[in-house]
């Protein structure tokens, strides 16, 4: 036979449990959801789209800034289009002080007899020549370079008008001394 268990009489008393306890209501005052006015929409509206244009704005110049530095370098960089045909290997170059390859094409420039440097009469006219044709290079990098009709010499010689921005460059030649005039004598650069 089993014995009845029979627990004994605790010695601590049991308080009621502040876990089991019935919760107090908490009452909450509801708040009551306003609409927006039309007016107020319409300026959330524009704030919003200012906000994303100078969000834009700003990505768009740090990304300018990031890619145009250039390392440090002084000074702007002039980058030369046309060179001297001699050392170049580049389809705009300068033969002579009238004479140039633009685009791969030759054209003699209307409007100017300069000193030549192949087929000079005189070592002065070559080196006049020389000094002709880097002057030439100066003035057609100054800016772009637009070609014109064809117009026949007074020698009979069939050239284009060349421009530098709306300048022509046969006018800059002549009042640089790098040419003359067209029809005048190539035997007059060894006399001087």
């Amino acid at each position: 036979m089993s014995k009845q268990w029979n627990p004994r009489k605790p010695t601590v008393e049991l308080r009621p449990s502040r876990i089991r306890r019935d919760p107090r209501l908490i009452q909450r005052e509801e708040k009551k959801v306003v609409p927006m006015s039309a007016e107020q929409e319409i300026w959330l509206g524009v704030t919003g789209v200012v906000l994303f244009a100078m969000a834009i704005a700003v990505v768009t110049a740090g990304f300018s800034v990031v890619t145009a530095y250039d390392g440090g370098a002084a000074g702007p960089k002039n980058v030369e289009r046309f060179g001297q045909c001699y050392n170049s290997d580049i389809s705009d170059c300068v033969i002579d002080g009238d004479t140039v390859y633009v685009g791969g094409t030759k054209v003699q420039i209307a409007g100017m007899n300069a000193p030549r440097i192949q087929g000079a009469q005189c070592e002065a006219e070559r080196s006049r020549g020389i000094d002709s044709a880097i002057r030439l290079a100066e003035i057609l990098n100054r800016g772009t370079v637009t070609l014109g009709g064809a117009v026949h010499e007074p020698d009979g010689r069939l050239r284009r008008k060349v421009e530098v921005d709306g300048e022509d460059a046969a006018a800059a030649m002549i009042d640089a001394g790098a040419a003359r005039g067209p029809g005048s004598e190539a035997a007059g650069w060894c006399s001087e």
